[in-house]
Order: structure tokens, then sequence, then C-alpha cells
């Protein structure tokens, strides 16, 4: 199978051990003067993989298992700090917080489980069917939907024509999420899940505005990297609230979860 081709760029430049630059390629959807989130979401992973690193005694070896967002306002296209600490140690379960502050205000909080591994090879079924094969697929430009420079970073292969609210489509990215490091699977492919929430619309961006202030993936499986799939639902319900729920898969089948609650409104002047 093939992955996305290499390209130059990336999405953060680091600045110090905790602050990050946001470069043009994480321009927002909603308002390319604002901060994607997806990347920002995958930078936390990667502050909070360089935490437990960093640590004595390291990772432990645990892993992560959930992760939780909590949006908080306004995500302006400005460097950003991150900041990670144990909320609830553990040498089995943990709980860490990450918060990203962004002009000195917080503007995301994240808090992240982390259990311990063990061999449940003999029980483990369950999930999904596994999605076919991206090499498959010809690439749909979400950029004839959304603007920003994270939008048009992206490689868009769906699985048959989305309709509204209801989408199967492969997400995969040439350029590196921090200039000059090295970023793990988990965090690459974190960095592409908020995307969900775009590739299924179910009004025009163009009409009403639905974005998502909160984010939540649920893992059964530590992702491989690569291409991301997002078999994705949307759901308005009547008094101003959606869901935008995704089966979230990598090219060996499905992973986990994720969920996203989404603010519908009209768009101002549409």
């Amino acid at each position: 199978m093939t992955s996305p081709t290499p390209a130059s760029g990336s999405y953060f430049e680091r600045i110090d051990e905790n602050r990050y630059k946001p470069t043009a390629h994480a321009g927002g959807a909603w308002d390319p003067a604002e901060m994607h989130f997806s990347p920002l979401g995958g930078l936390v992973v990667h502050a909070v993989e360089r935490f437990l690193a960093a640590r004595e005694g390291g990772d432990a070896g645990l892993v992560l298992s959930r992760i939780s967002y909590d949006i908080l306002g306004r995500l302006a296209l400005d460097e950003c700090e991150i900041r990670v600490e144990a909320v609830r140690p553990g040498r089995t379960i943990e709980l860490l917080e990450a918060v990203v502050s962004i002009a000195g205000r917080p503007a995301v909080r994240a808090r992240a489980w982390l259990l311990a591994p063990w061999d449940t090879a003999a029980v483990a079924g369950g999930g999904d069917e596994r999605l076919p094969s991206p090499d498959d697929l010809g690439p749909s430009p979400l950029t004839t939907v959304w603007p920003g420079g994270y939008v048009s970073s992206l490689d868009v292969r769906p699985l048959r024509p989305p309709l509204p609210g209801r989408a199967t489509v492969w997400v995969a990215s040439p350029l590196a999420l921090v200039a000059g490091e090295a970023v793990s699977p988990l965090a690459s492919f974190v960095a592409l899940v908020d995307t969900a929430n775009g590739v299924a619309t179910r009004q025009p961006p163009t009409v009403w505005m639905y974005p998502n202030v909160d984010l939540t993936v649920h893992l059964h499986r530590q992702p491989e990297g690569g291409w991301v799939g997002l078999d994705t639902t949307v759901v308005f319900g009547p008094t101003g609230q959606g869901i935008t729920s995704s089966v979230l898969h990598d090219l060996a089948g499905p992973v986990g979860h994720a969920q996203q609650m989404l603010t519908v409104r009209p768009l101002p002047g549409a």
C-alpha cells in the first residue's frame, strides 16, 4: 500500500521546550486566520508523549486509550504553549492533563487516560470491518467545500460519493506535524481525526455554522499512522446541537471511535 507523497513543510515549528509556532498549513476551515484544531490535537499528543519520555522512569509502557479535548474559544493562528501534568499518577492506569495556551490564555484543555498493555489477542474482536485500501480510490479535495491551509494540505479519498451527514473517506497529509522532529504514529494519526466534521457536511458551510466544541477519541488498538479512515455520521438536533460520530480506521482495520459536539447556527448574513 502506498503512503502519502513526501512534501516539505509542517504544521508547527518549535520555539522552545513548551512553545510552538503554527505555519500557514494549520489555517482553519471556518476562518483561515484561525488555527484548525486537527493538527493542534495531534500536537497535544506529541507533547504528552514528550512529557512521559522525559520524566523519571520514562512512560512505564502505558498506552494512550482515550483523549478528550475541550475547545475553550477561538484558536488564533499564533504561537501556543502546551503544559502537561499528571492528575492521577499510576503504574497501570494514569490520567494526564494538557493545557494549550494562546496569548497567555487557556484555549484547549485535554485529558488523556493511559492504560497498561496486556496480551488480549486471544479474545480480541468486535470491531467494524476493514475498509478498502485508499490505493484503489481517487482523490476528492475538500477545498471544493472548505477554505484554509489545513484543508488544502490533505489527500482525501472517499469510498463513495458523500451524502448529507454521511461519508466514509481516507485522509492523509504529506506534511510533518512539527518541523524537524520525529513524531509517533499515534500523534500523526490523531492530528487528522478532527477532519471528520468536514467530510460529511449535512448543510453547506456557506449557510450554516457547526463548529465542534470538543473532540473525544477512544482507542481499542494503537493506530499505525499514515492513512486515517473516517467512517462518519453527522446528526443535527432541533435545538442547535449536533454530533459528529466516526469509526476510526488505519490500513490494518478499525482502531476506535471519535465524537464531536457541534454548535449549530445560521451563518450571520447568509
